[in-house]
């Protein structure tokens, strides 16, 4: 089982690091995306679309290292639902518009598809989150299981 969980923060931990990346520099074309989901105030989407490419890329890192694996494993679950609640309200809506997931060039729109996705990753990273941190964790070498 470690070495499943091994495999799980690392897959996590990227899809968290590759979206963020993806995002760094795109700030305003993000920060339209959030907005075409008209959920937010508009006073909080820009700096949303500023910060949480970084957010996304740290808690990819920690993820990805296996420290504070615990804890980041359910800021992601939080971070997945968030994003699945915002798909499926989309959807629920009759709304087609860009998950805004990786960057600028990603052409996915929301659908239920995309929702059932979002809920694989919820579930992953609850399945991270509830078990120890697994094979090559930095929280094996540093006693924090």
């Amino acid at each position: 089982m470690n070495w499943v969980i091994l495999a799980l923060r690392i897959a996590i931990g990227a899809i968290f690091v590759v979206a963020g990346v993806s995002k760094l520099g795109h700030a305003d074309v993000f920060a339209a995306q959030i907005a075409g989901f008209r959920l937010l105030p508009q006073v909080v989407i820009a700096p949303m679309a500023t910060v949480l490419p970084f957010l996304e890329i740290l808690l990819g890192g920690y993820l990805i290292l296996g420290l504070f694996t615990r804890t980041a494993a359910w800021i992601a679950v939080a971070f997945f639902a968030a994003f699945d609640a915002a798909i499926a309200s989309a959807v629920v809506r009759g709304m087609t518009v860009s998950c805004g997931c990786f960057g600028p060039n990603d052409t996915t729109v929301t659908t239920w598809a995309e929702v059932a996705r979002d809920f694989v990753f919820v579930v992953l990273a609850v399945i991270v989150a509830v078990r120890p941190p697994g094979t090559l964790a930095l929280d094996r070498r540093i006693g924090n299981v």
